[in-house]
């Protein structure tokens, strides 16, 4: 077995082995493990199956990530995105009105448009365009928003409002909780455990801390113990299985261009959501080199295709964009260089199948603490970013800032594509820029303007 692994995934090339992976890809799927129970909770809300989608969401994951762990040799592992899974429920099938059919409709439409796109070398030309201080600078922002996002998880973080007016709160602002709280006592706690295990160079200290805090959560009254008493083994997939509505999609009365737009919408946030993530944690831990001529490595070529194949795979079984997890940069930082970290995360997903209700056992407080350390160790980047220069401090900045505060890693890259090409204009330097960035520009203007 040894010799298998060793000769599939490369390990001696990649300089790691079989524990590592294992412990990386257990630390990976801990820190991702609530979308089993969080995906099916917000999309339920549609009218759809909460038990087909529990099982769509653990499915569509194995599949996808299985494909990334042999076809591409990446430590990534990919479920719904909980962005694009809110945005399917409270975009599409809410303020739009499209049915739950229609909209997992468009899901698939925005997959295969994807899986063009990276076939076709577009998606390769579209990375190769980035400069290399806007890969920098995707890479802080993707760190703060990560940290952003374990405050927020932690607790530590909460929003308060001036008033209530007609039931809406209005000026809401993010501000610190009241720490007396138990959970939030408890994400304080496992922060500090994981920091001295780091600073003591622990092997596995995430994962160590994600146990060692869910343990401390049971007399603090925050981890609850594994129930039983409404476990499905295996729940039924059919209700949500193969239910993409094409006819009903393309036949509502608010016309094709409402539909064309708001396809091109979830392909784009799809797309650029997945290249944030590869760009921003596969140069922090050198699984991507772009060389001086341009080109990919392989292996970042092969991972977009896997990506892409996911949303596919994803609207098949029953659920919103299946796409490449930001917590795998958890896995990586544990030291997962390979596809079978990949592989583990997918072996744990289908044993998630028969041990959900102890999957369930641990508290968004233990895992807190792991994002907000994952963040700041992404943060180093901002060095190699010269904010001496105007023209390259200026997207930089924008890029890095409305990540966190736009809670989005697709605005934050929008963002930095507009800057980047009005500089260029500004500045004459239009031979210095790629034509894709200035395309990519104004598509995202026009997106604004419209929406």
């Amino acid at each position: 077995m040894k010799d298998i692994l060793e000769k599939k995934f490369k390990l001696e090339e990649n300089k790691t082995n079989i524990r590592t992976e294992i412990l990386a890809g257990l630390t990976t799927f801990m820190s991702m493990s609530y979308i089993i129970f969080l995906n099916p909770t917000v999309l339920s809300q549609t009218g759809m199956d909460y038990n087909a989608v529990y099982a769509a969401t653990i499915i569509a994951s194995v599949i996808a990530t299985l494909v990334m762990a042999f076809y591409a040799n990446v430590p990534y592992a990919l479920s719904t995105g909980i962005g694009l899974g809110s945005l399917f429920t409270y975009t599409l099938c809410g303020s739009m009105g499209f049915t739950w059919g229609q909209s997992l409709a468009i899901v698939y439409i925005s997959g295969i448009l994807n899986f063009l796109i990276t076939i076709t070398s577009l998606r390769k030309k579209i990375v190769t365009a980035i400069p290399i201080f806007l890969q920098n600078a995707i890479t802080v922002g993707i760190g703060l928003f990560i940290t952003y996002v374990g405050l927020i998880n932690a607790g530590i973080i909460t929003f308060g409002a001036d008033a209530i007016n007609n039931g809406f709160a209005t000026n809401v602002i993010p501000q610190l909780a009241n720490i007396k709280e138990n959970s939030i006592l408890l994400a304080i706690i496992g922060l500090i455990i994981t920091i001295v295990l780091l600073l003591r160079k622990s092997k596995g200290a995430y994962l160590k801390g994600i146990i060692i805090t869910t343990l401390i959560g049971i007399p603090l009254g925050v981890t609850t113990l594994p129930d039983f008493s409404n476990y499905t083994l295996l729940p039924s997939i059919a209700p949500t299985f193969m239910k993409i509505d094409f006819i009903g999609l393309f036949s509502i009365k608010t016309g094709i261009v409402v539909v064309l737009m708001t396809i091109f919408t979830m392909c784009i946030s799809d797309l650029f959501d997945s290249i944030g993530v590869f760009i921003g944690t596969g140069k922090k831990a050198g699984l991507f080199k772009i060389d001086k001529n341009g080109n990919l490595p392989p292996k970042l070529e092969k991972a977009m295709i896997a990506d892409s194949c996911g949303t596919i795979i994803g609207s098949i079984f029953g659920t919103a964009n299946t796409t490449t997890y930001l917590e795998s940069s958890v896995g990586i930082e544990a030291g997962g260089r390979t596809g079978l970290t990949s592989l583990t995360v997918a072996c744990l997903f289908a044993l998630s199948l028969f041990f959900s209700p102890i999957i369930a056992c641990v508290p968004m407080a233990a895992i807190a603490p792991i994002l907000i350390l994952i963040g700041m160790s992404m943060l180093e980047s901002v060095s190699d970013i010269d904010w001496k220069d105007l023209t390259v401090a200026i997207p930089s900045f924008f890029t890095i800032i409305v990540m966190p505060f736009a809670y989005s890693i697709t605005n934050g890259i929008e963002f930095g594509f507009i800057f980047y090409a009005l500089i260029a204009l500004i500045c004459n330097k239009t031979r210095e820029v790629s034509p894709i960035i200035f395309i990519f520009a104004i598509l995202f203007l026009l997106k604004y303007i419209i929406a």
